[in-house]
Order: structure tokens, then sequence, then C-alpha cells
């Protein structure tokens, strides 16, 4: 009622203002009956009522009318006007003044639970209020600021030190330490260059930085980190969902038995009937499950902002649960423990032929190229400093590889299959070489110039640095079982689960096998989390109990079918994600043991007439308020 008052900060916070104009109320109420002046009390007393109560019966008749249900809402009020009743019946105003109270109490406590909800949403506020509306476009080097909106993929952006980026795009020009926190929570600025990719709500360092827009302004990265979130704030998960329903039935299962004592024949619980009364209220404020549905959802919501402070984002708060009860993980392979960029290891040269031939020649072809293995030998060239001739003729063989002309002698870059195709015979002990080195999980390239071969090139993938301990603190969060799934050879798989300790491999998988094995693994271990990055990881991602994707090399699809997303794609946030959803269980169980314990010690005070209807409200709100706020332990 109070949001309609012409105040804006009434407008911004009404369950507080209703609870402070409910305080005032009832104490001048008090005060005034305290020297006698009823009328005024009465008065006063009423209005409390009315602005303590309004929202809590709104919401109590919407529930009843609309949805032919009871709610705790309606049963305190029911409470406290039986109180009132009770008072005028006998002219114990007090009795209203204890009516009175129940009502402030339960405005306090819902003002409480709104303040500690908005604790949970502070996260994503801060995120919201890090996009800045304007940017500066530049037209013909000449700098006009427009709403970010206007911006169109391909213009040009500058943005200067210190400034927040506004939009998802790639440096041209400049380079600059990225503070992106906000975002991957990265807790040290990332240094980014020409061809760097940047994202909007990032904060710009000691550089100036011209970027081009990739992406519309509506499809940035931190509208997306904002919309699964609030997502994942809206969803009640299965727990939640459960308390909602026994509510229902519980309510009604109170109002029942407190009408049942409110019309017992006195004698038998040797009462009066203003006792018996008097009791059947209290026991309809205690026995409220006030402090079992505020067990779930504060704890899951702090859980969910702080997953979102450290890059870690929950779709919604039953995956958390989930994730909190996993007992095996299995991890895609290319782009989730490696880093999906091959890179130049070995080079193997034929005398005559030199090492720095080998490569220059490969290069020759391979610059031309935008094959992975292409562009990681050109990267390793480029890197050493070296030049290269340049090759005509350039076609490449898909799947095989590629051929060119260099000073008018013909060359051969590619496989196996495809060189002996080419070439003249290979010696067995290159052979052997090869086969030892792909034993290793590497990939061989090799190299021929007018059908001799002048050596070879072994490439590998780059296995991701946060691995090195990743499997140790996995078991150390309770998984009981690893396993690598991966459409790679074998022997590279081999290569990268040695490295990691995985015991269990399956490799050269098609996404369907993938998916297979995942259903494997929840028939023997129950609750399974998958790992992964492209578009053959969705089925398992789906299919998985817990789907986690990689946040910058996941693809869209990927990303869409994930039900958690690592955002700076690392992966030693893993075991905390874990931690995070194994804590949160703990804490709900924590609450509602003690939710219920609480119910129980205070019905038994009922009953044995050792508490008033005020110290009854007190215990019951306060008991709501403690759950509630044992549940923002997790914001830490």
């Amino acid at each position: 009622m109070l949001q309609y008052l012409p105040i804006p900060w009434l407008q911004r916070h009404p369950s507080i203002a209703a609870a402070i104009a409910c305080a005032f109320l009832v104490f001048f109420g008090w005060f005034s009956l305290h020297i006698g002046w009823v009328g005024s009390a009465l008065i006063l007393l009423s209005i409390a009522y009315v602005v303590g109560g309004y929202e809590s019966t709104r919401e109590g008749l919407t529930t009843l009318f609309e949805e032919k249900e009871l709610d705790v809402d309606l049963l305190m009020i029911v409470a406290a006007l039986g109180a009132a009743f009770l008072g005028l019946w006998q002219n114990n105003y007090y009795l209203i003044i204890d009516g009175a109270v129940l009502i402030l109490i339960f405005a306090v406590s819902g003002a409480l639970e709104q303040f500690a909800m908005d604790r949970t949403d502070r996260d994503i506020r801060s995120l919201m209020a890090m996009t800045p509306d304007n940017a500066r476009l530049l037209v013909n080097e000449i700098e006009r600021e427009i709403p970010i909106k206007q911006l169109k993929i391909g213009d040009i952006v500058l943005v200067k030190p210190g400034e927040l980026i506004p939009i998802d795009g790639v440096i041209l020009d400049g380079h600059s330490p990225i503070d992106q926190a906000a975002i991957t929570g990265e807790s040290v600025p990332v240094e980014k260059t020409v061809g760097d990719e940047v994202f909007a709500g990032t904060l710009n360092g000691n550089g100036v930085l011209r970027l081009q827009v990739r992406t519309p302004p509506e499809s940035r990265l931190i509208e997306r980190v904002i919309r699964l979130v609030e997502e994942a704030q809206q969803a009640a998960p299965p727990s939640q969902q459960f308390i909602e329903k026994f509510e229902r039935i519980y309510a009604k299962a109170i109002v029942s038995i407190g009408l049942l004592l409110g019309i017992l024949p006195p004698f038998l619980l040797n009462w009066t009937w203003e006792t018996t009364i008097y009791r059947a209220l209290i026991f309809l404020v205690v026995a409220s499950p006030c402090a079992l549905m505020a067990s779930i959802m504060p704890t899951l919501l702090s859980a969910i902002a702080n997953g979102a402070t450290q890059g870690i984002l929950f779709k919604n708060g039953a995956r958390l649960e989930t994730l909190g009860r996993i007992r095996a993980i299995a991890f895609d392979k290319t782009g989730t423990l490696t880093l999906g960029k091959l890179r130049v290891v070995e080079i193997l040269s034929l005398e005559p032929a030199t090492e720095t031939e080998v490569l220059t020649v490969a290069t020759s072809l391979e610059s031309c190229s935008e094959h992975p293995i292409g562009v990681a030998i050109a990267n390793h060239t480029t890197e050493l400093g070296l030049t290269w001739p340049t090759a005509t003729q350039v076609k490449a063989r898909a799947g095989r590889g590629i051929t060119g002309e260099i000073d008018g002698e013909t060359v051969y870059v590619g496989g196996l299959g495809y060189i002996r195709e080419e070439t003249t015979e290979i010696s067995e002990s290159l052979l052997e070489a090869a086969r030892k080195l792909q034993e290793t999980g590497k990939t061989i390239v090799w190299v021929a110039r007018s059908k001799t071969i002048l050596g070879m090139i072994s490439v590998t993938d780059t296995i991701r640095p946060e691995t090195e301990n990743l499997v140790e603190q996995l078991r150390k969060t309770g998984i009981e079982h690893i396993v690598l799934l991966t459409g790679d050879n074998r022997p590279a798989a081999e290569s990268i689960a040695r490295e990691m300790k995985i015991t269990e491999i399956h490799a050269d998988l098609l996404p369907e096998e993938k998916l297979t094995v995942i259903q494997r693994l929840q028939k023997e271990y129950g609750v399974v989390a998958m790992v992964g990055d492209g578009i053959n990881d969705a089925p398992a991602l789906a299919t998985a109990d817990v789907g986690i994707a990689m946040g910058k090399a996941g693809t869209d699809v990927a990303l869409e079918t994930a039900d958690i997303i690592l955002m700076s794609d690392n992966l030693a946030k893993l075991p905390r994600a874990i931690d995070l959803g194994r804590r949160a269980n703990r804490v709900v169980k924590q609450n509602i043991t003690f939710a219920l314990s609480f119910i129980a010690f205070l019905l038994i005070a009922n009953f044995a007439g050792d508490i008033t209807l005020p110290l009854g409200v007190i215990g019951h709100e306060g008991s709501t308020v403690l759950v509630t706020l044992s549940g923002l332990r997790l914001l830490r």
C-alpha cells in the first residue's frame, strides 16, 4: 500500500517503510493505552494492523481466491485478528497489542528477508551498472559519442584509458591490460593487443584502444551473463518446489488443527475458553512453516551470486543442487582439457636438408592455408624470426595435404598416405620415429620436395596449465570417477590422460557415442557431469545430469545446452563450483533441520503454557530470519 505514496524512497523500499510505520503506530498505541487513552490506542493499533498487514493480506487472499490455496501470510493475519477479537471480547486491550506485535514482527521479518534477497542481486545490479550507455564511434578518424544501441557490426569504437569497454569486439589498434574480473572472475588484469577479443563491462587499463564491433549490442557477453543469472534466480529448484507443495498441504492441516483446538471443550486440556482460543492462535503462529520456506532459496540464490562473481554461471538453482551430488565427471579433450591451439614441438630433417629448411618449405605452403596445423607451423616460423620462399600454384587436398611450387620444384606437405603417393619410399627408421611421436599424442606433418623427403614436423595441442592438479582437486571434493571422452585418436587421448592421471579413456567417438558413455556412467554412478565446449559435445551436455561449458572456447550450441558456464575457461574453478554446490546442499539441510526442530520446540512450549503470543511470534519469525541469514553465508 505504501508503494503508492508519491515518495520515491517509499516506492523503492515499501516493505521497510511499512515495517517502520507499523513500529511507530504500535509503540504509540501501547503508550496511549498505558496512559488510559483507549480510543486513541484502538485507532492507532487499527492503523498498525492495516499498514503492517496490508501486503500479507493481499498476497494471502490472492493465493486463496486465485489458486484456492492457503498460505503462511494468511495464517499470520488470521492469528493477529483472532487476538484482536479475543481482546475486544474480554476487554483486554493488551491482547490487541499482542496481535499488533505479531503483525509488526511479521512485517519486520518480511523487510529483512527482502533485504537479504536484495543482497543476492547486488552483484547483478553492479554488472548492469558496469555497462556504459554511450560509446565513442570513429568515422574517418572523427570521434562522436552515440548510444550503444545505435552501434552496428563493423563499427570502430575508441576506448580511452580507465574507461569501461562498451561492446564486445576485437582490438584493431593498441594494447592495454584489461580488468576482466566482472566477466571472467580473473583477479589479475590480462594484457590484450591487436587481434585479441575484449568484452563489454571490462575495464580498460592504461592504453588507448580501437575496437571493431563484432556482435550486436543486445548480444554482448555481459547481457548474456545478466540474463542467465536472472533466469537462475527466478527458477525454483526441485527442493523448493517440493517445499512449496508441502506448504499448501501443511497450511491446511495447521488451520484445521487450529480450529479444532479453538472449539475443544476446555476441560479436556484443563484450560478456560479464553486460554483455549489464545493457545489455538499461538499454535497458528508457531506451527507456520515460514522458516522452512526460507531454508532453501536464500541459500541457493546466495550461491548463484557467489558463483557469478567468480566467473561461474549457474543457469538455475536445480543444477546447483545437482552439482553438489555428482559422483562422476566426464571431460571432452580438445578445447576443454586443452587450449585447442596447436604448436610445433619437434622438427626432424633428413640430410642434406636442415631443420630450418624443413620448416621454411612447409611454411611457404601452410602460410596460404587456414587449417589449424598450417597456422601453427606458420606461427612457429614467425616466432623464430625466419623468412620463407614464396610458393606458387598452391593447391590444398582436403583431408590429405597441400602442394605447390617453389623455384620450379614441386613441394608436398601433408599426412603419411599423401606423401607416400607423391614421393619415393620412406625409410623404416623414419617411420619408426614418426610412430613413437604419434604414440605420445603428436600429429606428424611430412615435408617433401621433388619426390624427396626433407623431414617431418610434429605438432600437438597445448594442455591447459590449470589442469596440473585438477584430478586431485576433484577427488578431494568427493568425485569418485573421472573419464576422458574425445573424437580425437587414441594416442593423443592417452597422452593427455597420462599427464592428468585419468584412467578411463574413450577415443575416436562420434557425438552420439559420447552420449552413450554418459548414459552408462549414469547407470553406474547415478549423478554425472559433462564438461565440453563444442557442437559435438552438445548431446552429451544435454544428457548429463549437469552440463558444464567453457565460456570463451564454447560454441553457442554448447553454451545454450549447458547448465553451468565457466566464463574464463579456467578449469581450476570447476572444483570451486562443485564445492559451492556441496556447501549449498549442506546449508539447506542444516536450515531445514533447524527450522523443523524450532517449530517442534515452540509447539511443545505452547501446549505447556510457557509462551505468550508475542514470544511465539518472536521465536517463529526469529527462526525465519536466522535461516535466511544462514543462507547468506554462501555470499562469502
